[in-house]
């Protein structure tokens, strides 16, 4: 039995990474770069490359779960700390096509700075969302309109949200 629940446990974890890459795809259909944050061992790379097989997946994580994902090549580059810390701001910044956030992390705004302009995040949360997206507007950040049914969202323990980074001159224009 718990053989079974493992197994049922791991398809319904793949369905979910599969949906979650899939409303990506209609935004950005080929990135160059892509950094998953809170990676772990990079279950969400591993199935996101199957709709982006020419798209580069790195991975951020606090452990070292991140550097056994990028030697089982689930990753092309494995960064071990958190989002603020100076040796990952001056490395990232302004790095990627699309961020992805599938676990709260409390440094958003460090997070949002390794984005390039006109890039997308795709955070999902549990709960309020409305801190969220007063955090990336802020950030210079466009809420996209949601890409899944809203009843498939009522159903969901999570709510998906995306966002376009502005590119420079949208940020400056009054």
């Amino acid at each position: 039995m718990k053989r079974l629940r493992a197994r049922l446990a791991d398809l319904d974890r793949r369905r979910r990474h599969r949906s979650t890459a899939r409303a990506m795809l209609r935004l950005n259909p080929e990135p160059e770069s892509w950094l998953d944050v809170g990676t772990g061992e990079a279950h969400f790379p591993a199935e996101a490359k199957a709709l982006f097989p020419y798209t580069s997946f790195d991975g951020l994580d606090t452990t070292t779960a991140v550097l056994v994902a990028r030697e089982a090549e689930r990753l092309e580059e494995a960064y071990l700390g958190t989002p603020a810390a100076p040796h990952l701001t001056r490395a990232l910044t302004a790095r990627y096509d699309v961020i992805s956030v599938l676990k709260p992390v409390a440094e958003l705004g460090a997070v949002l700075t390794f984005l390039r302009p006109g890039g997308h995040v795709l955070v999902e949360t549990e709960g309020a969302t409305d801190a969220l997206r007063g955090e990336l507007e802020a950030a210079h950040c466009t809420i996209l309109p949601p890409t899944r049914h809203p009843a498939l969202d009522r159903l969901s323990r999570t709510t998906r949200v995306i966002a376009r980074r502005q590119s420079q001159s949208q940020s400056s224009a009054p």
